[in-house]
């Protein structure tokens, strides 16, 4: 079985203390992905006209395949190898053409477009057991939105071959960046996952920064210069409306959070030089001060049960990560290497924060435990910053600023090895990424 020939590699892989062991149970086989380089599983895709498709057939198997072999796990097999191919999408899987090539697994979608509607279908098959894994599925999405239905696909597949959470059907919002460096221009985007369908949900009148989406995406709190000083603004992602939220006079607002049930926003304020922690009721606007320190506190995160808030302070005498409990109280110091740390964030998982953090004249995107412990690295560069988590808490986004006068920022993504850097595709200089939540 798949199961079985996956199961293999990661033992054989766990016995030189690479990867983790797994288990084969009645469901997907659920791999750890860690430090262990593990060959991409070749799989092949057929996609169908199940009538009307036009275009929609090579664009919606395109975009499924692109997804899963984004990852970096899997090896789409070219049709050129092919040796045969089902008749049509429910006809019987000749597996031994298949196991010619190597193919591993075996996904095959039907296509169907009517009355501004398109219609995704998909199967997938275990090529060595003979058999598919679960049962198909069906997707619909409008015609100007059939992406939808092929990453919804593609999450499915992904879902049986690994055992982990879904994320491509989600969208990310971000700060696009246009004008010389010593001047930007800065406007709030929301797009596709993989950099694709922008929509603009600002203008560059006014330097905006920082979005961060709601844990339903339904509204986007981003920092804001209109006034000519920092201000936190609540916006609704459907009618784009803004508001200020709590706003006073003598004060400085920023870097805000929403608690994981939307009910409350952390954030920074700054009144008479000093910086603090604050929490806001989202709905009243109430507020309270849950630090009271002459350091800088900043950087806000609560832990997905709303139970932590992790943050950033330079109370030792230079930048690091801190957790207190959520209605404040005496925090707790978990970053301890050299150089500063910065912008955590915890994971939707629970299990680990991301930051950035600054040593020896580079700068870092990394990971830990939530205790600090298993420190990790993922990344390397001149000046990496601001990591957002993927739904399923496997992959990191951040911004990668390149050297120079001319130096642009850009979307990169990585996986919580290390491994699998990809930029991202979106047109023109972006940064502040801020990964929202699989989408209805």
């Amino acid at each position: 079985m798949l199961r079985r020939t996956l199961l293999t590699s990661v033992l054989a892989l766990a016995s030189l203390g690479l990867v983790a062991p797994a288990t084969a149970q009645d469901g997907p086989l659920r791999i750890e992905i860690t430090d262990g380089v593990i060959e991409p599983m070749p799989f092949a895709i057929v996609a169908f006209d199940e009538g009307g498709a036009g275009e929609f057939r090579e664009q919606v198997r395109s975009l499924v395949a692109a997804d899963l072999t984004g990852t970096g796990l899997f090896r789409e097999i070219p049709a050129n190898a092919h040796i045969a191919r089902p008749d049509s999408f429910s006809a019987p899987v000749s597996y031994e053409d298949w196991k010619a090539i190597n193919a591993q697994a075996l996904v095959t979608v039907g296509v169907s477009s009517q009355g501004g509607k398109v219609v995704v279908k998909f199967r997938l098959f275990d090529v060595f057991s003979g058999q598919p894994l679960g049962d198909g599925m069906q997707f619909d999405a409008s015609s100007g939105n059939w992406r939808r239905a092929a990453h919804k696909a593609a999450d499915q597949v992904y879902a049986r071959l690994t055992g982990e959470g879904p994320y491509f059907d989600s969208r990310v919002a971000f700060v696009q960046e246009s004008g010389p460096k010593d001047a930007r221009r800065k406007r709030i985007g929301i797009m596709d996952y993989d950099g694709a369908n922008t929509r603009w949900m600002t203008d560059d009148s006014a330097l905006v920064l920082a979005p961060r989406f709601s844990p339903d995406g339904n509204r986007v709190l981003y920092t804001s210069y209109a006034s000519g000083f920092p201000r936190v603004m609540l916006m609704d992602v459907n009618s784009m409306s803004s508001r200020s939220m709590g706003e006073q006079p003598g004060t400085m607002s920023f870097s805000p959070r929403f608690s994981p049930d939307g009910r409350w926003i952390v954030f920074s304020l700054e009144q008479g030089g000093n910086t603090d922690i604050y929490q806001m009721d989202a709905g009243s606007g109430a507020m309270r001060a849950l630090t009271n320190a002459p350091s800088i506190e900043t950087s806000p995160s609560y832990s997905p049960d709303g139970s932590k808030i992790v943050f950033e302070s330079d109370r030792s005498g230079k930048p690091q990560l801190y957790v207190m409990g959520a209605s404040g109280g005496e925090p707790t110091r978990i970053s301890f290497g050299d150089g500063s740390y910065g912008t955590p964030v915890w994971s939707p998982r629970g299990d680990m924060i991301a930051f950035t953090r600054k040593v020896g004249g580079k700068f870092h995107i990394g990971v830990m435990r939530t205790d600090g412990s298993e420190e990790k690295m993922l990344t390397e560069s001149f000046l990496d910053e601001g990591p957002t988590w993927a739904p399923n808490g496997r992959v990191v986004m951040f911004t990668r600023v390149t050297p120079g006068g001319d130096g642009q920022p850009r979307l990169h993504s990585v996986d919580i090895t290390g491994r699998n850097m990809r930029p991202v595709q979106v047109q023109g200089a972006a940064s502040d990424p801020s990964w929202g939540p699989l989408l209805p």
